[in-house]
């Protein structure tokens, strides 16, 4: 696309820094690295140039490498230059680009875009890049990549492809039955390839939440009665005064929260109001939010007081019956009968009930419980390390896709199931795929037709 704008930017980090990446991409590159530099290099070697403006004046002396197409970051011509990263520096190349015609700034994410129309990336791919730059954790980082590398990006197309190949065996065999060359029985590999294919991409859908989790990070609420010292508990995991310490009951109003990293993993902890009966307006909606991020939260540590009503005596609110809770009894260090961090077996819904006893003050328990919040993480987000889907995007995509696949072998299956309905359905499953990863083409169905059947001889 020779009338297509070059685009340029700074592509590094925010200045001052020692090295600034600038780069430039589109039709223009190559006359754009130039006019600045006076040479275009050799094709991917690094060599040390001048840059000057329109002037003349020199600006810089910096690294400048020549990337042209198709065999770049965006599929266009891509020029790069590194320079010394100061305000001025940069701002001096910046303005010495945007005087050359048929040169702009890019917009943001306008990279990315055109390595996605150009083919050098599919959707799946470019939201992995987007969370590999946002992942703050290890294990953030190693699904991002995975995604970048075409981790759902792959079996996706992969499953595309296979649904093309059953949806023209059914259009051959509706449009060019009278051919010589075309079999008989079409429909029914067709179907058994859907029914493959529903099976297995149902299959990776169970998994999906964990991996969209994995992405927002594990959330874990502290909840309990007021004055049980779940703000004091609450600095101490975030390591920080993140939340206001009070002798005076009702103090935390809304929800604070903040975001951990427990041994590789993303957890979200949430310090929440003191959970009472009040007739204070106020109070009365700190509550109410307090019960509901506490039940829709992964993991509750429900804290009490347990100088002040005694071991074991903590009484949880029905609504975190259907959450998983971990009780927490808190200041040991003023109570009689200081306990053990123990484990006891309870018949409840045939789980685990899980009771630590902490000095939050003085720290006195934290680290056993800190460590059983990591291997917590850890076993939570196992499965999520290998999911595939981890966006609701990927999850609804993929069930649009197994929804038309059951309806097409529902259709097969009817004494009077019409084969031009069963072709609409794979039709649409190979559609749904295709958005997906962005590459939608209905002239695949008949490229595989005439490969296949050597229809039109």
């Amino acid at each position: 696309m020779p009338d297509r704008p070059t685009i340029f930017a700074l592509s590094s980090g925010r200045p001052p820094a020692a090295i600034a990446v600038v780069r430039i991409s589109g039709p223009r590159a190559g006359f754009a690295l130039e006019k600045l530099t006076g040479r275009v290099p050799k094709p991917r070697e690094a060599v040390l140039v001048r840059v000057h403006d329109q002037t003349g004046e020199a600006i810089d002396e910096a690294l400048a490498l020549w990337f042209p197409a198709p065999h770049s970051e965006t599929g266009e011509d891509v020029a790069e230059l590194q320079l010394h990263g100061g305000h001025a520096v940069i701002a001096g190349v910046l303005e010495a680009l945007g005087m050359i015609e048929g040169c702009r700034l890019a917009e943001p994410g306008e990279f990315t875009r055109r390595a996605f129309e150009n083919g050098r990336l599919d959707l799946t791919a470019v939201e992995g890049l987007a969370d590999l730059i946002a992942a703050e954790t290890s294990a953030q980082r190693r699904q991002a990549y995975r995604q970048l590398k075409g981790l759902i990006g792959d079996r996706a197309e992969g499953w595309r492809r296979r649904l093309i190949e059953a949806l023209a065996l059914v259009e051959a065999g509706i449009d060019f039955s009278d051919e010589a060359d075309v079999p008989e029985d079409l429909i029914g590999p067709a179907l058994h390839a859907a029914q493959q294919l529903r099976d297995e991409i149902a299959a990776v859908l169970p998994a999906g939440r964990r991996g969209e989790r994995l992405r927002d990070g594990l959330v874990v609420a502290i909840a309990g009665p007021p004055n049980a010292g779940k703000s004091t508990l609450f600095n101490r995991l975030a390591r920080r005064e993140a939340a206001i310490v009070s002798p005076y009951a009702g103090t935390t109003r809304d929800v604070i929260e903040v975001h951990l990293d427990l041994d590789g993993y993303p957890v979200t902890l949430l310090d929440t109001a003191g959970i009472r009966d009040s007739n204070e307006p106020v109070e009365q909606e700190g509550v109410r939010r307090a019960r509901e991020r506490s039940a829709a939260a992964d993991l509750v540590l429900w804290v009490t007081d347990v100088s002040a009503t005694g071991p074991g005596t903590g009484v949880m609110p029905g609504a975190l019956n259907g959450s998983v809770v971990w009780q927490v009894e808190n200041k040991i260090d003023l109570a009689s009968d200081k306990r053990d961090n123990h484990r006891k077996e309870s018949n409840y819904k045939n789980e685990q009930e899980v009771i630590y006893s902490i000095s939050a003050a003085k720290g006195d328990g934290l680290d056993v419980l800190i460590a059983a919040l990591a291997a917590y993480a850890g076993e939570y987000f196992s499965a999520a390390e290998s999911a595939i889907v981890t966006r609701a995007r990927h999850r609804r995509a993929l069930e649009e896709t197994v929804s038309a696949l059951e309806r097409a072998v529902a259709e097969a299956g009817k004494a009077d199931g019409r084969e031009e309905l069963i072709a609409e359905e794979l039709r649409a499953a190979a559609t749904t795929l295709g958005r997906l990863t962005g590459r939608v083409d209905v002239e695949d169905i008949l490229d595989v037709i005439f490969r296949d059947f050597c229809i039109g001889k």
